[in-house]
């Protein structure tokens, strides 16, 4: 297979996911680059103060991990038999508890 119709049948496939699931995946992205920017500039200029920049980046860690847990929960092929709503209400609940303990370790 060329790399065109891999691409070609993965566009044609994808097209078919649901809008919702749409959007959580560009926010994955956004939280995807925000990483990589994150530790690009702490390569570059370095880690003062280190708890800041750890802090950022497990916050950034923490919360791609959660998204993709929400995401799974809300697909169309979900093996969790709950509600929409819950599983936000649980992915919202879960990111105020990782950012209090990110904002706790940053002093």
């Amino acid at each position: 297979m060329e790399v065109k119709q891999i691409f070609d049948e993965f566009w044609t496939n994808y097209s078919k996911t649901p809008q919702l699931l749409r959007i959580i995946d560009v926010f994955l992205g956004y939280i995807l680059l925000t990483g990589i920017i994150q530790f690009v500039y702490c390569a570059l200029v370095g880690t003062f103060p280190f708890n800041s920049f750890l802090s950022g980046f497990i916050s950034t860690v923490g919360s791609f991990i959660l998204t993709v847990c929400l995401r799974i929960q809300i697909g169309p092929r979900s093996p969790f038999k709950i509600t929409k709503q819950k599983a936000f209400f649980d992915y919202l609940l879960a990111n105020f508890i990782l950012h209090l303990w990110v904002m706790n370790f940053m002093g």
